[in-house]
């Protein structure tokens, strides 16, 4: 705003201002003593831009976004702890309380209840994502007994073919600090859609806060009055895990513990919540393409990574659409965009030919693209 009140303009403003039968000349008292006003002058009018950048929404920085978005009652969400499924032998060896280090990554977990036997509930003790990890962990003091311990996920798709792409996930994913970005828009979004009384904002607001949650669906009365359903998503926009200790569980025991309708949870008294997640569609993608170069082999790599790319994308939008669809269009574009393919032809989406809908609470995954000359 005032970007055009330099140095040189507020100097000659001033020295328009003194009679012309005074030396205004450079090197002059009355030239310098101005010169050194002007100057301060400038860093005022640059200061009060930034008072003006600071005081909206659309332009604050994180430290003052955040001071205004608590006025609207937006909360940055904190950076969490991860919560993982940790395996240990013998089946009937105690680890609740020991500490445990991953080595070469500088993380530690402690075991914090059992699930089964010998699959304990393991936290990571540093926040953030980076404790989302698999595989061996060493205690960090001896323990009498002890053969192995890991940190495991499951996976219940087939993973036979050597394409096939999968993000295994812990019980309850961590995620990071909130993003500026992401706290500005909630701040915005507090101004269209207000929460109070057990409406949809107001489940989506609660739901989402909780650590581990990615994106949430809100169906109300979808077994009658009272009754609410919440479809949940974790960090990467996957299944949530609905094993004990789980992100399920966790959401379902903050929002309405008991399902009574009693009002012990988050939800309001007259409530029934049922917390479930999405189903995954694995998506087979195949395509017939030609190279530039026919003697290049087919980038079957770079072309997984473009197609994954578009399939987060969807899934990142999942809780902003009533059903996602794949389109061939989209397909066809993102395997073009691979550097070395000429055409693409052919292309199929769970061997069939068109736009593949997914249902309300369906989310795609993919699983393997298979490209052919």
């Amino acid at each position: 705003m005032h970007e055009n009140q330099t140095f040189e303009l507020i100097l000659q403003r001033m020295l328009d201002r003194i009679r012309n039968n005074v030396d205004k000349l450079e090197g002059s008292l009355i030239h310098d003593a101005n010169a050194s006003t002007a100057v301060e002058m400038q860093l005022i009018y640059l200061a009060l831009d930034e008072v003006l950048n600071e005081s909206f929404g659309d332009t604050a920085s994180r430290e003052f976004l955040i001071r205004r978005a608590r006025e609207r009652g937006v909360i940055p969400f904190p950076a969490t702890h991860a919560i993982l499924r940790g395996e240990f032998t013998p089946a009937n060896i105690d680890v609740i309380g020991r500490r445990f280090s991953m080595p070469n990554t500088g993380l530690t977990y402690i075991v914090e209840s059992q699930i089964s036997s010998g699959a304990y509930r393991v936290r990571c003790e540093q926040l953030g994502s980076q404790g989302n990890r698999f595989g061996i962990i060493v205690p960090i003091d001896h323990i009498q007994g002890l053969q192995t311990a890991e940190l495991t996920y499951t996976v219940t798709a087939d993973t036979d073919a050597d394409t096939a792409t999968f993000t295994p996930t812990p019980l309850i994913p961590a995620r990071d600090e909130e993003t500026t970005e992401a706290i500005r828009q909630r701040y915005f979004g507090s101004f269209r859609d207000k929460a109070y009384g057990g409406n949809v904002r107001y489940y989506l607001n609660n739901t989402n806060a909780i650590g581990g949650v990615g994106a949430t669906k809100v169906t109300p009365a979808w077994k009658g009055g009272g009754t609410v359903k919440l479809t949940i998503v974790d960090v990467y926009f996957g299944q949530a895990s609905n094993e004990p200790g789980g992100l399920i569980e966790k959401v379902q025991k903050i929002i309405d513990p008991y399902r009574d309708g009693m009002g012990k949870g988050l939800a309001p008294i007259g409530h029934v919540v049922e917390v479930g997640t999405v189903d995954e569609i694995l998506i087979d993608i195949t395509a017939v393409i030609t190279l530039e170069d026919n003697t290049q082999e087919i980038p079957e790599a770079e072309i997984s990574v473009a197609i994954k790319a578009y399939i987060d994308e969807e899934r990142a939008n999942w809780a902003n659409r009533d059903a996602i669809t794949l389109y061939i269009s989209q397909v066809m574009a993102k395997i073009s965009s691979v550097p070395g393919v000429r055409g693409v032809q052919n292309i199929k989406i769970n061997g069939l030919v068109g736009n593949l809908t997914l249902g309300r609470y369906e989310i795609p995954k993919l699983y393997r693209v298979y490209a052919a000359l």
